[in-house]
């Protein structure tokens, strides 16, 4: 099962856990796995039209998922899903 890491901003709406498997075969499915175990996340991750929000990056192993297949890139047993959210400043 694919390892999705939860970045610790947002571990407080996930039990505090840091990463966890997921039974998934496309980044959407391990995506929406997550938010079904921990709904006060979707709000964070994705838009009201059910998109991923534009500062939330994502990262297969260490492939930014933009430059793959999106949220449709398949996932595998071994793969590591990252949750990067954007940080601004000014």
């Amino acid at each position: 099962m694919p390892t999705l890491r939860i970045p610790a901003p947002l571990r407080p709406y996930a039990g505090g856990q840091s990463e966890f498997s997921v039974q998934a075969e496309t980044v959407a499915e391990a995506l929406n796995e997550l938010v079904r175990l921990y709904p006060a996340l979707k709000q964070h991750l994705f838009s009201e039209d059910g998109e991923l929000r534009a500062f939330v990056n994502l990262f297969l192993n260490e492939e930014d998922i933009r430059h793959l297949q999106g949220v449709n890139t398949p996932v595998s047993e071994r793969d590591r899903l990252i949750l990067i959210p954007s940080i601004a400043g000014g």
